[in-house]
């Protein structure tokens, strides 16, 4: 990269210098969805599941576009190019920027240090997941509680024999089926594998394998096994765009890869496989429990932790992230109204609003787009159509992160029904609300 390239991608917060390496893409207007737009008004890519895994499955062993849009359909944007500096004496085409930049954010990987990638779920922020001062800069730079485990991401199925002692028959179906894809599997570790920091401990270790080739082409390129959490303050929403990632952590990490929005929009879904054919949801997420169903043969259940709302609250140790503690969390209060009829859920809704109002706060609403003309407050979010709860899950994080950009004091949220998508959007809201509901 050229001096005025670097100058441009650093970030400098508290005396500590962040990198920023822009791999992201331009899409034509008919490639961007409406997903996400009133979330910050920002645009969101609307990608599904099924066409992001069948574009990547070769990821990591070969190069093509980013996100398994082919040919003209994916192009870069100016300012790879124009900072993408020379080799042998020429100017970089994208796609040579983009290994470049890569190559230098898994250099910085491989050397120990903290880079925050975009997956297909959320933002991660990754880290060698061998090295335990590597790990410790992870936990130190979210404030995350130390007996929560981290995901292990890899990109090639071969690194598994290095880090789980045993794949039984139902764990490998899921692979087969969901990998690459947002599924986290908590296997049986070999002992050192990785750091005990990653484990919290445990004797299991969860890993999955991204559905997004910039992901993949980082962690080959790193040569480790990648530690990575959602990039963001423990606590606060996940990002789900690079400027959420620099909002919270430029300045704490060593680099930042932005690679444009996520597609997902909520983090993988995170399961133990028993060797019946049973599957265990520890963290619903961007696989649903009716597409686990269709592949596990003894059914799928809900750890007990799941169903009760400060059941795990009291778990000495969680076997997976996300079941623990209060996560997602805007800095305002967030309530949610839940209720079978629309008309009763917005008069409580309308009554609460007043109510704060004449406390004088700030008030926000996040509702579905067909009940949006009842509610009046200072922010008003549309998480999309209530039926389709892929919208929803898309448009959560950076709708909560927009309250927060409005200084939004008193939030209340509708639910919505917590089959499909809707069980992680659902899941996702009460941790943020720290399971503060109103039933009507």
């Amino acid at each position: 990269m050229t001096d005025q390239g670097k100058k441009n991608t650093d970030q400098t917060s508290g005396g500590r210098k962040t990198r920023w390496w822009n791999v992201r893409e331009v899409y034509e207007e008919q490639s961007v969805g409406q997903a996400g737009k009133e979330a910050g008004g920002q645009a969101c890519l609307e990608v599904s599941f099924e066409a992001s895994q069948q574009g990547v499955r070769q990821a990591g062993q070969a190069k093509g576009p980013v996100n398994g849009l082919a040919g003209e359909q994916a192009f870069f944007s100016e300012d790879v190019q124009e900072h993408a500096g020379t080799r042998e004496g020429r100017q970089l085409s994208a796609d040579e920027a983009i290994d470049e930049a890569i190559q230098e954010a898994a250099a910085v990987l491989a050397s120990g240090g903290t880079v925050a990638f975009p997956t297909e779920t959320v933002y991660g922020l990754g880290a060698d997941a061998r090295s335990t001062p590597a790990v410790e800069a992870i936990f130190a730079a979210k404030g995350r509680p130390s007996d929560n485990p981290l995901i292990v991401h890899i990109a090639d199925m071969r690194q598994l024999d290095g880090l789980v002692t045993e794949v039984n028959e139902t764990a490998r179906r899921l692979m087969e089926a969901f990998w690459p894809g947002p599924l986290t599997l908590v296997l049986p570790a070999v002992p050192s594998a990785v750091s005990p920091r990653v484990t919290a401990g445990l004797s299991t270790v969860a890993v999955r394998m991204p559905a997004h080739e910039v992901a993949l082409r980082l962690i080959a390129a790193a040569g480790c096994p990648v530690a990575a959490p959602s990039a963001n303050r423990s606590g606060r929403p996940s990002p789900t765009l690079a400027q959420h990632v620099g909002e919270d952590l430029a300045g704490v990490i060593d680099g930042i890869v932005d690679g444009g929005p996520t597609g997902v929009g909520v983090e993988s879904t995170v399961v133990e496989a028993g060797p019946d054919g049973t599957v265990t949801v520890l963290r619903p997420g961007g696989i649903t429990a009716e597409q686990l169903a269709r592949v596990a043969a003894g059914g799928v259940k809900l750890d007990p932790a799941l169903l009760e709302a400060a059941g795990a609250q009291l778990l000495p140790a969680p076997k997976s992230p996300g079941m623990k503690y209060t996560h997602y969390a805007p800095r305002g209060t967030l309530r949610i109204v839940r209720g079978a009829a629309v008309r009763k859920v917005a008069a409580r809704i309308g009554a609460e609003l007043d109510a704060a109002s004449r406390r004088g706060e700030v008030t926000g609403v996040l509702a579905f787009d067909e009940h949006l003309p009842h509610y009046r407050a200072d922010c008003v979010l549309s998480l999309g159509s209530i039926a389709a709860l892929e919208t929803a899950a898309h448009r959560l994080y950076g709708a909560l992160r927009r309250f927060d950009e409005r200084g939004v004091t008193y939030i209340l949220a509708e639910s919505c029904p917590e089959d499909g998508l809707g069980a992680a959007v659902m899941n996702r809201l009460l941790k943020a609300a720290g399971h503060d509901v109103i039933d009507v």
